[in-house]
């Protein structure tokens, strides 16, 4: 008896092992789910994302390929896992009948150590008497890198941005550029940590060049700092995180903000764009009457997981601007100060939550708590002038303006769009929106039909459809006479940072 279960135990090991012993040598009826995979673009020794390859296996059989191995062995810059093995040669995978495998691929390419940005290699399926190959193909970009150092006890570089209640210092991962400083055009330039241009020092940055933020990074530009933009039309100058891949290309929140602090001056930004942060630009100061904290013109601020540009009692002029697709306000003018707008389109269509803010909010106050108890502070809010706006979104109210008694609150508004529906009569009575006040509103086109290419997409050219064209202010319209593709603004000319276009239906 104990001899038949012997046998019984091991007839069932034997059976058990059969699939093994059995499975056939593949003969190159091995499918895949592409024949090149595509990597995108990495920067210099940065690694890449992970990306995949499915092995199909559409036989009746049970097959074993008898070696995967990457075209360049094990000098190759690629790495796989196959099956949940890392490595870069395999030897006999077996796939089951009408199954399919995962390879996983990643990359991480030294610029210096090959002699063309494109770097290829394959994944190379051979044995029993046939090969397969799947090809590998990434662009390697050489960058200038800037980034905190680090002290022998391996502490990272801090800056000091502050300090809390309780008076003790608020520091940040960052370090100081030691002079003036310009970025050029050669190549990217890609941060980690925040980049600071310290007090009586300027950065420029040329015409075409790229700025790559890291996460949780960005640019400090500190008190009696100054930052120069540089962008002209068709060479303008792009901020945005360092994830190269299409995936990411409008993925709000990859990086921090360009935070001009209390006290910097003459900053001016050109031909720019600005995406994907989470805060585009804040912008502090104590408010000066004469000139402009920032004059900034002709650029775009999308994607921003807070504000586009959060103005704090500051001084700013802007001129073909657009700011789209922000999680609170695409513009917010707070704590008073001065703002003067001139052909601008001030849109938000956020879709990634619940948006509670307007895409313009002008207010003169901030509140705070002190020994549990709520305190407001008004400022003067000087000027805040809106002339040839397009202000637009996907809430019903895209305008709000919050006046506190005991401080100025100057506003006028000039032939602009306005999408404000207060359907449900929540602002009746209020003065600050009485669009019918001559003294603050003019030439007002309410809920009008701006007629926008994409806005879902950043696409806020206007077509022929709306009700902003030949509507502008002629004074404007002169003092901004290209629009911010370098159109000539005919005169009336429309309102907005566009001249219209005829859109593709």
């Amino acid at each position: 008896m104990r001899f038949f279960s012997i046998l019984i135990v091991t007839l069932i090991f034997l059976s058990s092992c059969r699939k093994d012993f059995n499975a056939d040598l593949s003969s190159g009826e091995v499918s895949f789910s592409k024949d090149t995979v595509y990597l995108d673009t990495v920067f210099t020794n940065i690694g890449s994302s992970t990306y995949n390859l499915k092995v199909y296996n559409k036989s009746n059989k049970d097959i074993s390929i008898p070696s995967i191995a990457l075209g360049k062995g094990q000098n190759s810059f690629y790495r796989l896992n196959v099956d949940g093995q890392a490595g870069k040669t395999f030897e006999n995978t077996e796939i089951l009948a009408k199954d399919s495998l995962f390879i996983f691929i990643e990359t991480t390419i030294d610029y210096n150590a090959i002699v063309n940005p494109i770097y290829t290699d394959s994944i190379v399926f051979s044995g029993g008497g046939y090969l397969q190959d799947v090809k590998l193909v990434t662009l390697v970009q050489d960058a200038h890198f800037l980034y905190p150092s680090k002290d022998t006890n391996n502490i990272i570089e801090t800056i000091h941005i502050g300090t809390d209640s309780n008076g003790e210092d608020i520091t940040i991962n960052g370090f100081q550029l030691d002079e003036n400083t310009t970025f050029t055009n050669e190549k990217p330039y890609v941060i980690y940590g925040y980049c600071e241009v310290p007090s009586e020092k300027t950065l420029t940055v040329e015409a075409g060049a790229t700025i790559h933020f890291h996460s949780n990074s960005g640019l400090i530009i500190a008190n009696n700092a100054s930052l120069l933009i540089n962008g002209e039309l068709n060479k303008e100058v792009l901020i945005e995180g360092d994830r190269l891949e299409p995936s990411f290309s409008d993925i709000p929140g990859q990086w921090g903000t360009i935070w001009l602090r209390a006290g910097s001056k003459n900053n001016s930004i050109k031909n720019t764009i600005i995406k994907n942060a989470t805060a585009g630009i804040i912008i502090d100061s104590i408010n000066t009457l004469n000139s402009p904290t920032l004059t900034i013109k002709n650029t775009q601020i999308y994607n921003s997981t807070n504000f586009g540009i959060l103005g704090r009692e500051t001084n700013i002029k802007g001129e073909n601007l657009v700011i789209n697709n922000s999680g609170q306000s695409s513009l917010a003018c707070t704590i008073g100060g001065t703002y003067n707008f001139t052909h601008a389109t001030f849109t938000n269509f956020w879709s990634n939550s619940l948006r509670q803010y307007p895409s313009v909010l002008i207010n003169n106050y901030y509140s705070y708590i002190e020994n549990g108890q709520d305190f407001i502070e008004t400022r003067n809010l000087y000027a805040a002038n809106f002339t040839n706006c397009i202000i637009d979104g996907s809430n019903s109210v895209e305008l709000i303006l919050n006046n506190v008694e005991g401080s100025i609150f100057n506003y006028y508004f000039a032939n602009n769009l306005i999408k404000f529906d207060d359907y449900n009569n929540s602002f009746e009575g209020i003065p600050e929106f009485d669009f019918e006040d001559s003294s603050h509103y003019t030439n007002t086109i309410l809920n009008g039909e701006a007629d926008f290419k994409s806005p879902a997409t950043n696409e806020l050219s206007i077509g022929e459809n709306s009700e902003g064209i030949q509507k502008a202010n002629i004074s404007g319209s002169t003092q901004v006479p290209f629009d911010i593709l370098g159109v000539s603004r005919t005169i009336p000319a429309d309102i907005g940072a566009y001249q219209h276009i005829i859109l593709d239906k």
